[in-house]
């Protein structure tokens, strides 16, 4: 058998085990459990990152509402548009109309109150941090992130150390440019965490967008924001906060564990 014959044959053979793993469902089982979740900005994105805390769904949501009551506004609009371009026929003078008054001044307050009522709400509530039962201290320095988890305590020292952003030359398979790490924070799903956010040198800001999260890091000030992780992924974001000729590479990564809790060190 030359070779060709045999290549071909591979081939078809490939084609068909491939055929068939999908339809019995193992492929899809298969990819399943060996996929690898990771949330980071794309490309020519113009939606929403994908959710991975309540505060989020909630945004989300806010913001799919807002959409809605403008879309309905934008309806309303280009209808009494068009309706007066068309119909030239008729030439109403009026002079003043308590009804019409009446309406447009009760139909934006309305619109209004549905749009803010539930973003106050949300807002105070995202500041509510709910009984910690993690904290971590996240500090910003020009350019790179130092996490230190002050619960977890050996012989009076805690665990600490700092995040750098992995240069080009030292990327590896898989590593996403301008966002790969040497050393990332890991931080339990379903569990309430405080992050206790601060500067070292100028002004930062850590921003998590699945997360709901953006903090300033302001030098001399602490900032605490809360968080509950309710699905495992590992979370990328960048400073969002303009800090220095290097801004543009002070990246961080955030990945998830499996455990509800981590054990106290003492």
């Amino acid at each position: 058998m030359d070779h060709v014959s045999w290549a071909i044959k591979k081939t078809r053979w490939s084609f068909l085990q491939t055929m068939i793993c999908t339809s019995i469902g193992w492929e899809g089982k298969l990819y399943k459990m060996f996929r690898i979740y990771a949330d980071y900005a794309e490309a020519w994105a113009t939606g929403f990152q994908d959710p991975a805390s309540d505060w989020m769904y909630a945004i989300i949501d806010l913001h799919d509402r807002i959409i809605f009551y403008l879309l309905i506004i934008l309806a309303v609009v280009v209808w009494f548009l068009v309706s007066s371009m068309l119909n030239t026929d008729h030439m109403a003078h009026l002079h003043h109309g308590n009804a019409l008054e009446l309406l447009w001044t009760i139909t934006p307050a309305v619109i209004l109150w549905a749009i803010g009522l539930p973003s106050l709400r949300l807002l105070y509530m995202m500041d509510e941090i709910l009984d910690p039962e993690l904290s971590v201290k996240v500090m910003g320095s020009q350019w790179f992130w130092s996490y230190e988890y002050s619960d977890y305590v050996d012989n009076g020292v805690s665990i600490a150390f700092d995040s750098f952003m992995v240069s080009d030359a030292d990327l590896e398979l898989g590593d996403l440019r301008t966002l790969a790490v040497d050393n990332y924070l890991v931080l339990p799903i379903n569990t309430s965490i405080r992050l206790l956010i601060s500067s070292n040198d100028v002004i930062h800001s850590f921003a998590l967008p699945s997360l709901a999260i953006k903090a300033d890091a302001i030098p001399g000030r602490l900032n605490s924001t809360g968080l509950i992780i309710n699905r495992p992924s590992t979370f990328y974001g960048q400073c969002s906060e303009l800090c220095g000729v290097l801004h543009g590479f002070h990246a961080y990564r955030c990945s998830r564990c499996f455990y509800p809790f981590l054990p106290k060190l003492y």
